[in-house]
């Protein structure tokens, strides 16, 4: 560092200039702090955005008005934690991923446990948009086009198929086609909650019927809320990258950068979001959002059916497939980067002897033959993304974060951040209700 000074004072010959500016130019991170909170905004809203008015809003105007509250801290303090992993991490490591900084500080048997868990919460989400394609596509061809329904066998094999053998044939395009689908989503849910604001009904939603439970059925609702918000909300997959590419740049201030970005990032994530939540649930009340959520399907496609609008029944389900797709096409990546980093980490000399295009032949096949079974059983979407988000992606995130940093002199510098405990018993709670609800 000392020797820039001595240089500056001295004179440089352009050789070394050169060498400096070329050296700076590598220190730029690839992504600027603007194009990188759009890509963390585009990683969370995706298709689970259009499954959160189904969950937050069947429960009344009370548990939405808390879960509205919350969701800011919810957001902010819970994936600035996750990524303090990375962008807290010292500089002697900087360069490293989640998965490799937590095999390396927790032990070869604690990263792999959890690279399994983090595989699962990614892979799982990959069998929720299958589910909610072929129930989406179905629902397309019955109400919109006035066919009979398909065979689910059929329906299934051949969304999910579709799906699939595009991002296996053309990966790079794909994930291209994802980022830009980003932004015609926005535009239209943007659109869609001026749209709905005529539709409005704001009495029925406030005399909401709590079946006699009282304050009992108020709480249970305030609950039940959180592990979809969870879900809803998650951007966990972006977040390692995005500190890794601010290190370079920024060294010791990459905590403090990766925190500004988040910060930005859940601000908008929430006045968004909540926004096109209020504006469903308003538009629909509670027995509509009820009546989605026994279909299996998004909001949006239950609005194509019900609304008798011809923009909305031609529009809606094209951006609810649009939706989908991209998401799933995120959520397969992970799912493939996972499974070879488990597949080294494990067995690092049977990597080593099979090609990686055999290895990644066999992630898609067992990717399609997973999730079409799956979309054909059609569990509730809702209950799988309660479950994965309430598991695995609280763990991830709320818990182990914490852990490490309570645990490893590395992170001594943010383990009295008081946020900590927020987070730690936040996700406590979630996991409780999550694995309560299941029985």
């Amino acid at each position: 560092m000392s020797t820039n000074n001595h240089s500056a004072t001295s004179g440089a010959s352009p050789a070394t200039s050169t060498t400096k500016q070329q050296a700076k130019k590598n220190a730029e991170p690839a992504g600027s702090t603007s194009s990188w909170v759009i890509t963390l905004f585009g990683t969370a809203v995706g298709a689970g955005i259009l499954f959160l008015p189904i969950n937050a809003g069947s429960f009344g105007f009370i548990p939405l008005l808390f879960a509205t509250i919350i969701a800011f801290p919810l957001v902010y303090y819970s994936h600035r934690t996750y990524a303090r992993i990375v962008s807290a991490a010292p500089e002697k490591d900087h360069g490293k991923d989640v998965l490799e900084l937590c095999t390396q500080y927790l032990g070869r048997g604690g990263g792999v446990i959890i690279a399994i868990l983090y595989w699962i919460a990614v892979f799982s989400t990959v069998l929720i948009y299958g589910v909610s394609i072929t129930n989406a596509v179905d629902s397309f061809i019955v109400n919109q086009l006035g066919g009979p329904s398909i065979n689910r066998w059929i329906l299934a094999t051949l969304c999910v198929g579709l799906m699939t053998a595009g991002f296996a044939f053309g990966r790079k395009p794909m994930l291209w086609l994802a980022q830009i689908l980003v932004y015609p989503l926005i535009l239209f849910l943007a659109i869609t909650s001026i749209y709905l604001i005529p539709r409005w009904d704001i009495s029925s939603f406030l005399e909401f019927d709590y079946d006699g439970g009282g304050f009992l059925s108020v709480v249970k609702g305030v609950l039940l809320i959180l592990p979809v918000m969870v879900f809803s909300f998650s951007h966990m997959a972006a977040l390692s990258q995005l500190s890794v590419d601010m290190q370079p740049a920024h060294g010791k201030n990459t905590e403090k950068r990766v925190s500004k970005i988040e910060f930005y990032t859940a601000i908008l994530l929430v006045v968004f979001t909540m926004v096109f939540v209020w504006s469903c649930v308003l538009a629909l009340g509670a027995d509509g959002m009820r009546e989605a959520h026994e279909q299996n399907i998004p909001v949006l496609s239950y609005f194509a059916n019900v609304t008798g609008t011809p923009i909305m029944a031609a529009i809606a389900p094209m951006v609810v497939v649009c939706a989908i797709v991209s998401s799933y096409f995120g959520h397969l990546l992970g799912s493939e980067e996972g499974t070879e980093y488990l597949f080294k980490t494990v067995a690092p000399k049977t990597a080593e002897r099979i090609p990686r295009r055999n290895l990644l032949i066999g992630i898609y096949v067992f990717a399609f033959a997973a999730t079409t079974l799956v979309a054909v059983f059609n569990p509730s979407i809702v209950t799988l993304a309660s479950l994965v988000a309430g598991v695995f992606v609280v763990f991830l995130v709320y818990l182990l974060p914490v852990y490490m940093f309570r645990n490893l002199d590395v992170y001594k510098h943010v383990r009295k951040d008081k946020a900590n405990y927020f987070v730690l018993i936040l996700g406590l709670i979630i996991m409780a209700i999550t694995i309560w609800d299941l029985f």
